[in-house]
């Protein structure tokens, strides 16, 4: 594909000029309309060493109010690119609605590398083109505006350019090894490349090639291609793209775990004191292992208002190390939040290598209260399901361990609690107007928590459904089920 392109389309600078001048205008007011809609817009520019990224970019930026955009060229350290999942450094740099995000390095970078170097059998290629491929969908479906440019010049025009470059003092500085080691190897990485485009091309996010020898007729097709995309988006009046891989809803037709819990079991005092130094214990010391091992770990806890969250929370804290793990409190979304995509919060969220990472409530609102409550339309929470899924195998791919629970009470042990509150001065101050508007919603809510579960209890992220009638009983399960999951996941690691 590559190699049959023509690399001698040339323009003229009267031509250019000209083009220039009328594109500059047009993608200003673009701009403004794109900002008074709501829609974000994804650009993303790749191209072998001396492609001329940097200056086609910096053309199309002077078409821009530079309040509107930010630019990202992320270059990963070496021990930066396995301490965090691909999401934490990439998904968290995607636009709010109405903003413009340029990626002059992105996350095909990484997997380019490791496809020249390992090849595609590698679990990092696949991974990366999967965590790509799935981030790109997500957020198209959110009404991101997405073009991805590859900008390609052949080896001997990027010999010539680089070694151009090496004998100017002012660029002498951006020619690398690195960039010379694509140009010996320029075939394999050509290889490579077209692999990644033909696997990663789609209608919500195509890459468009740029025959980019000529710096004029190269700037001239970006801008025409951003120009047009921006046109039709606006044309057609869709400030969201169509869901896509959105699943089926069907009722009740389905049967939950939750119809069958025996929400009577308990635990004695004295055997709840016991299995709480026990387990407490064991934990103390898998969280050193944790550290010194490098394990993400994650554990969320959803549930029925008043359920004990915050209990089972707090006793698998008491025996963490402060600086090793954080409990995130999840509640509604800020103005800035709600500007992204609704996963976007959470990926600036995810555990660094050896850290313990505790959600209380988590993404699984989207499915759960903004469903219930109208926040989120039918279209939005039904794909939901797809890239929650999506997401934590992304998690579970990098070696998270993940593990999630919901805690469920019945309605009369709920009322109980409610009271409880109430008349306690030291407690009344976690009940509220809303706690006692969603409990006239329980059916609805439990309905969203059935389907949940169903849609969402996979393989490497299965839900652990706790009785949490008994405050006793539902810590000491918690404590355990973590112990096991952390227990199991450093020895698939050892």
């Amino acid at each position: 594909m590559l190699e049959n392109l023509d690399l001698t389309k040339s323009m003229s600078k009267k031509e250019f000029k000209d083009l220039f001048a009328i594109s500059q205008e047009r993608l200003g007011v673009l701009q403004r309309e794109f900002k008074d809609q709501g829609i974000p817009l994804l650009l993303v520019f790749e191209g072998l060493g001396g492609s001329g990224k940097g200056g086609l970019i910096n053309n199309l930026l002077l078409c821009w109010d530079p309040r509107g955009f930010t630019y990202h060229y992320v270059k990963l350290q070496p021990w930066e690119q396995d301490q965090y999942p691909m999401l934490y450094h990439y998904g968290t740099r995607t636009p709010a609605r109405g903003r413009i995000s340029i990626f002059g390095r992105s996350w095909y970078r990484e997997i380019l590398d490791r496809a020249v170097e390992k090849g595609f059998e590698d679990p990092f290629f696949r991974d990366g083109m999967e965590m790509a491929v799935d981030l790109e969908r997500q957020l198209a479906s959110d009404g991101t505006l997405i073009l991805k440019f590859f900008l390609h010049i052949d080896r001997k025009e990027q010999k010539k350019r680089l070694k151009k470059r090496e004998k100017e003092p002012a660029s002498a500085w951006s020619v690398t090894d690195y960039d010379w080691r694509q140009n010996r190897d320029h075939q394999k990485y050509v290889k490579a490349l077209e692999r990644i485009l033909q696997d990663s091309d789609s209608e919500y996010a195509p890459w468009i090639i740029v025959e980019s020898t000529d710096v004029r007729f190269a700037t001239s097709k970006i801008l025409a291609t951003v120009q047009k995309a921006m046109e039709e988006r606006l044309c057609c009046q869709v400030g969201q793209a169509q869901p896509r891989g959105a699943l089926p809803v069907k009722g009740t037709m389905w049967t939950s775990v939750l119809d069958e819990l025996d929400l009577s079991k308990d635990l004695e005092k004295e055997q709840y004191k016991t299995d709480l130094e026990k387990y407490q214990d064991l934990l103390h010391s898998l969280e050193l292992e944790v550290f010194h091992k490098g394990l993400p770990v994650v554990v969320l806890f959803e549930g029925i208002d008043a359920a004990g969250k915050g209990g089972a929370i707090k006793r698998l804290a008491q025996s963490l190390y402060p600086r090793n793990y954080e409990v995130f409190p999840v509640g509604a979304p800020g103005e800035w939040e709600k500007e992204h995509h609704y996963l976007w919060r959470f990926w600036r969220e995810f555990p660094s290598r050896g850290q313990i990472k505790i959600f209380d409530r988590s993404w699984y609102g989207r499915v759960l209260v903004e469903r219930v409550e109208g926040f989120a339309s039918p279209d939005e929470w039904k794909r939901s399901y797809r890239e929650i899924n999506e997401m934590e195998e992304h998690l579970v791919r990098h070696g998270t361990a993940m593990v999630k629970f919901w805690l469920q009470i019945d309605q009369d042990e709920q009322h109980q609690r409610f009271m409880a509150r109430k008349e306690d001065p030291a407690k009344e101050w976690k009940l509220t107007d809303e706690d006692w508007r969603n409990r006239e919603n329980w059916d609805q809510y439990l309905e969203a928590a059935r389907e949940m579960l169903f849609r969402t209890s996979t393989t490497n992220a299965p839900w652990t459904v706790v009785e949490a009638n008994s405050k006793y009983y539902a810590r000491i399960k918690v404590l355990k089920t973590v112990c096991e999951a952390i227990e199991k996941k450093l020895k698939q690691t050892s």
